[in-house]
């Protein structure tokens, strides 16, 4: 697989696949609902396969030095590890730019929140008190 940074990265029609394909409620629907070539905000990578099909997408946003973080699988690539090797990709960036933690809301109306939020604990994430998860950025 290739991790390919998107600089001034916009809605297309890969993220609209998968982001905006993902199940309502998984997401803010201010990104579910962008239009095409809308600018979006933070830091944007995308998961090609070796035929160059883009399978998921992670973002990152600096706040307070922490690291937030959202991933994306393709839903017909998911269980084949893409989310890990987003996953991975967001902490070795986070790790590049100094970052303390990494950070992940699960949003209260994800349909698949609880699965979301093991699969996230299962790789050293924490519950903190204000319903983020959280891991240090170099936990691994």
């Amino acid at each position: 697989m290739r991790w390919i940074h998107e600089p001034a990265a916009t809605w297309n029609t890969d993220k609209a696949r998968i982001i905006g394909g993902a199940p309502s409620g998984a997401f803010d629907t201010r990104l579910t609902t962008a239009s095409d070539g809308a600018l979006l905000p933070g830091d944007w990578w995308r998961a090609e396969d070796d035929s160059g099909n883009v399978v998921g997408f992670g973002w990152m946003d600096v706040h307070w030095g922490d690291a937030e973080i959202l991933l994306a699988t393709a839903p017909e690539r998911q269980g084949e590890g893409i989310g890990s090797y987003i996953l991975n990709h967001l902490e070795a960036e986070a790790r590049h730019q100094g970052l303390n933690y990494l950070t992940n809301a699960v949003r209260p109306t994800h349909p698949n929140g609880e699965k979301v939020a093991s699969w996230l604990q299962k790789r050293g994430f924490e519950p903190s008190e204000d319903g983020r998860l959280l891991r240090g950025a170099s936990a691994r």
